[in-house]
């Protein structure tokens, strides 16, 4: 097989290929490697290359051809963002700080994958601390947007978004805190999950703080891929405190059983490029012109509430306390992004208590939504994917701050439903345009049942970026 046939084969149909003997895990590593050494000069979304990789693709190999019983990922090669531990492997969390970092143990995350026959090939690259939408960083650079190298993936896991979609990897695990798979996911084209809170550990990702917000999640180019990978994460592992549900409750892995019925909205959450806003449109349409149940919605508590503003009062003298105490004596070695977080004010406990207030306003309304909806269509970001060095953003003549790229997406971190990313759209200058998909709690399945359909539907469908 062709490698560029191999290196833009999804995860899935890579393990049907190694399980019928038609390509061998050698050869689809090796592809992997060699796409990287083509294209990561340009886009930089590489960091470091898992030693032994090859190595373990030659034991897969031999587990094939000696007939033994494979696991689902069995020979395809994986990355990792460079927050999550990666047993042998340099975890430097895009930071000189923890220059020569390795950790002991795998990561949950990445342990589930690896014995599912996953073969770790790379860690990618994020910005320090995976703080900032952004990917850049003093330690190991600036990771560009394959589709325009002008521009950023997006962050915090913006190396994993750009790997995926330039071919350099077939599956990846990130990291979201507010954006930071589902709003890269949208940058570049792919597909990027946050699952319900707490329905992948945690453990093993740098910073731990603030854990009731963090989620681990696959990224990958189709939602087949996503939702295996899915399957394979979920569950608790003992050690991580709000991974706690068993996974028999719902791994996504099979189709919800009745008619699937969607609400979507466009003006709930403020300042709205016109081409995302038609994007979700279409979307919207088309699941309609498909047969599915589908009424515009309106949910004015969106309107009404800041949700990266409350999410910062949550949330940042807890974060801003660990990297002051990691970073002491080494200030002059902190990238710009987490020294702005230095420079914020305190939260007072009043303006605490009332954001977690709206906290569980939000939830309220939420799961009354979800009693008459399975799922929410809605932008994931608010304008597609900008030049690099974090400028204000332009939309209909008015300057906004390109923070805002967080409006949509911070809100589903405060309320913890699970919420996924999936290409619908192109904008005027050929950059990806996604939509979000929300469920409800513990409510995967209806999720990727929408996003099976919407990639089905989608004009935009197995493109990929000229490199």
């Amino acid at each position: 097989m062709q490698q560029d046939k191999l290196y833009y084969t999804d995860a899935t149909k890579l393990a049907e290929l190694i399980r019928s003997k038609q390509v061998s895990p050698v050869e689809v590593v090796k592809a992997h490697l060699d796409r990287i050494e083509a294209v990561n000069p340009k886009v930089n979304a590489i960091v470091v290359l898992a030693d032994g990789a090859l190595d373990a693709a030659k034991k897969a190999e031999a587990a094939v051809m000696s007939g033994a019983e494979l696991g689902a990922l069995h020979g395809v090669p994986f990355t990792v963002k460079d927050s999550i531990d990666t047993a042998g492997v340099l975890t430097q969390r895009g930071s000189p700080i923890f220059k020569g970092h390795i950790p002991d143990i795998d990561a949950p995350a990445v342990a589930r994958i690896k014995a599912a026959g996953g073969i770790l090939l790379a860690k990618t690259n994020l910005p320090e601390f995976a703080y900032s939408v952004e990917s850049d960083n003093l330690l190991t650079g600036r990771t560009n947007n394959p589709w325009n190298l002008d521009y950023t993936p997006g962050g915090s896991s913006g190396g994993e978004s750009a790997a995926i979609a330039a071919g350099i990897s077939p599956l990846g695990i990130g990291s979201d805190v507010a954006i930071s798979t589902r709003g890269p996911a949208a940058h570049t084209g792919i597909v990027g999950l946050k699952a319900t809170h707490g329905r992948v550990p945690a453990t093993g990702h740098w910073p731990r703080v603030p854990r009731r917000f963090w989620h681990i999640g696959p990224m990958a180019r189709s939602v087949r891929d996503v939702a295996l990978a899915y399957s394979l994460l979920a569950g608790p592992d003992g050690a991580d405190g709000f991974s706690t549900i068993a996974p028999g409750v719902d791994t996504g892995a099979g189709a919800w059983s009745r008619p699937l019925r969607v609400g979507w909205l466009t003006d709930f959450f403020g300042p709205l490029d016109p081409e995302v806003a038609a994007t979700v449109k279409e979307a919207a349409k088309a699941l309609a012109g498909a047969g599915v149940h589908v009424e515009e919605v309106r949910l004015p508590i969106l309107k009404e509430t800041d949700g990266v503003g409350i999410f910062w009062q949550l949330q940042q003298m807890e974060t801003r306390s660990v990297f002051q105490k990691v970073t002491a004596g080494h200030e002059d070695e902190v990238f710009h992004h987490v020294k702005a977080i230095f420079g914020t004010p305190d939260t007072s406990i009043e303006d605490f208590v009332a954001g977690e207030q709206v906290q569980e306003r939000l939830r309220d309304t939420l799961a009354e939504y979800f009693r008459n909806y399975d799922v929410l269509l809605c932008p994931v970001t608010p304008f597609p994917a900008t030049k690099h060095g974090l400028e204000d953003v332009v939309i209909n003549g008015q300057a906004y701050s390109p923070f805002q790229v967080m409006n949509a997406t911070s809100i589903f971190t405060l309320t913890g439903n699970p919420a996924m990313t999936v290409r619908f759209g192109t904008s005027s200058n050929g950059l990806p345009i996604g939509v979000q998909i929300v469920s409800s709690w513990f409510a995967e399945s209806k999720m990727f049942d929408a996003a099976s359909r919407l990639e089905a539907l989608s004009p935009v469908r197995n493109l990929h970026p000229e490199l």
